[in-house]
């Protein structure tokens, strides 16, 4: 789920934009702000955006006070994606498969459609009897349907430190059948479609003794047969599954965290999409905004970060 309006880097530390090969282990630094906190990329090929290069062209996409940006994945100059008047876009977003649309959560609740080719966005999104925040994780491989975490504050007034119930739920991408998937007053988010549309994958607290140990699951696109991926004492969140469904990382954290806290030692985790022992790939400073959405290349060879470490 997104982070508050908006972050501000830690004294001395900078914003950098990571590709991580899976099979060498290199890392390549694509993109770097010290200026400013950026978040959650999505890896982007062939979109169509006026001034996009066409078939094998690839862009990072990510979020920024507010707006979103894109950068070539080789790096490069940095360009700002129009969104028409939706300027509160979070660290919730995802792009259709045909690089036709982007989809954001934005600071209303809502989650909107925009138009790469000519920034026209649309709400898909509807309002409901009481409060009720849509937090955009993932969508199906066909690019009819979204998959997000509905979060219903328990209080009629909701904010900071008030209860509330986060549940799996998809969407169409049209607004209609919009359906609960899980049904539990444990936490749940980062529900994301696997690249066969069989599987969401998720995190949740709902096989947890205590506050905050979010493990990795599992369900059908229906909701129904839920299984957990790992299980261990650590605090693991996001997972994304490759795109030839063998290979799954995830953002994990210290054992004791409570959510997923910005500006944290995490560690960048990779375990076969249908769960085993873990693979520590990367280190970092980061935490929130790290990792929020898929960001792997189409050959799934490849996955991007952001990390927040000390200025060189």
């Amino acid at each position: 789920m997104a982070t508050r309006r908006w972050r501000t880097l830690p004294e001395g530390r900078v914003s950098r934009l990571v590709v991580f090969d899976l099979s060498s282990g290199e890392r390549t630094v694509v993109h770097e702000n010290a200026d400013a906190v950026f978040e959650a990329p999505n890896w982007v090929a062939s979109p169509l955006w006026p001034g996009a290069g066409g078939a094998g062209d690839e862009w990072l996409v990510f979020n920024q006070d507010g707006l979103i940006y894109r950068v070539p994945v080789t790096g490069g100059e940095v360009q700002l994606v129009p969104t028409g008047d939706i300027d509160s876009s979070n660290n919730d977003h995802v792009l259709s498969p045909d690089g036709r649309y982007l989809y954001i959560s934005a600071e209303d609740k809502h989650i909107h459609q925009v138009s790469l080719v000519d920034g026209v966005t649309r709400r898909v999104t509807h309002e409901h009897e009481r409060p009720f925040n849509h937090y955009l994780h993932g969508i199906s491989p066909d690019g009819r349907i979204l998959s997000y975490i509905g979060l219903e504050p328990l209080g009629d007034v909701p904010g900071p430190g008030v209860p509330a119930l986060t549940n799996v739920f998809t969407i169409g991408i049209d607004g209609a059948d919009d359906t609960q998937l899980t049904f539990s007053d444990k936490p749940h988010d980062g529900a994301e479609f696997g690249p066969s549309g069989e599987w969401i994958h998720f995190n949740s607290e709902r096989a947890s003794e205590r506050p905050g140990h979010a493990q990795l699951f599992r369900c059908r696109a229906d909701g129904t047969g839920v299984q957990q991926l790992t299980f261990d004492d650590r605090v693991n969140w996001f997972p994304h599954v490759a795109p030839g469904g063998g290979d799954l990382v995830y953002v994990s954290f210290e054992p004791g965290v409570l959510g997923h806290p910005e500006n944290h030692d995490v560690l960048i985790r990779r375990i076969d999409a249908d769960g085993g022992e873990p693979t520590d790939l990367v280190a970092l400073f980061g935490g929130q905004g790290t990792m929020n959405v898929a960001s792997w290349s189409p050959g799934g060879t490849r996955f991007a970060y952001v990390e927040y470490p000390l200025k060189d």
